[in-house]
């Protein structure tokens, strides 16, 4: 693919446009940031009048709100939850995805062993930068 535009005016042209990008992005970020403080504060209020009132939910005429618990989990002790999850054949316990940076290290350390299954998927891709 030949451009008649010269080369210069479209890295001229990208720079801006990843600047102006940026911009907004810092702009949308503090903004959204003043509102999720705002509904933080609406959340905590919420919260303690189902708390005082020991309620789950409360219909209102502008909507229903209620309160659940939400857990998340996690390990401190990567080793033992693998042993534990190996003795007790739990592999749900784990997301299904490769660590891309381990898979690209081990190939690259041991190209002849590729595992069953792997799919690699390769594309060029520009960067730009200022001089």
């Amino acid at each position: 693919m030949s451009t008649a535009i010269p080369l210069e005016k479209l890295t001229k042209a990208y720079i801006k446009l990843r600047e102006q990008r940026s911009k907004l992005a810092a702009e949308f970020k503090a903004q959204d940031g003043e509102l999720l403080e705002k509904q933080d504060m609406i959340k905590k209020a919420l919260l303690e009048h189902c708390k005082e009132h020991n309620v789950e939910s409360v219909k209102t005429s502008e909507g229903v709100f209620y309160r659940q618990i939400k857990r998340r989990y996690w390990t401190s002790d990567w080793e033992s939850m693998y042993q534990f999850v190996m003795e007790n054949n739990l592999p749900e316990f784990f997301d299904k995805r490769l660590n891309q940076s381990n898979v690209k290290q081990f190939l690259e350390e041991n190209p002849e062993m590729v595992p069953p299954g792997l799919n690699v998927e390769s594309e060029y891709t520009v960067s730009v930068r200022k001089k």
